[in-house]
């Protein structure tokens, strides 16, 4: 019964996805990547190291993808003031990782979390 309900649920965030317009799409790669950071902290504050570094890529990958999905040409300043928002989120997770810094993790989170509701603004 739990797989079924699992299966349901998979499918249910697959359609979402699938369905979604473009808006709505990228509040939901920064609420992924919002998660990602926070689990990352948390993870590093009670000193597992592992499962925070593992978290800190997922939401990289998504900043990753924020960033080169870019449109230059369309999105003029905004893009280009996104994009250096990006580079500095990047470095600054590189910094908590290299010194341990959950804090650092913290301070990427509040950037991020702010331009999520602006998305989110825009989108609805």
């Amino acid at each position: 019964m739990a797989t079924y309900a699992g299966n349901q649920t998979a499918a249910y965030r697959q359609q979402a996805i699938l369905t979604a317009p473009p808006g709505r799409l990228v509040v939901m790669l920064y609420d992924g990547c919002l998660r990602f950071l926070f689990q990352s902290a948390h993870a590093m504050r009670e000193g597992d190291r592992q499962t925070s570094l593992q978290r800190m890529r997922r939401a990289e990958a998504i900043i990753d993808e924020l960033h080169m999905t870019l449109d230059k040409e369309r999105g003029g300043e905004i893009a280009s003031r996104l994009e250096g928002i990006y580079v500095f989120c990047k470095r600054h997770l590189i910094e908590a990782r290299i010194e341990r810094d959950a804090g650092m993790i913290d301070k990427v989170c509040e950037l991020l979390g702010e331009l999520r509701e602006a998305w989110a603004t825009i989108a609805a």
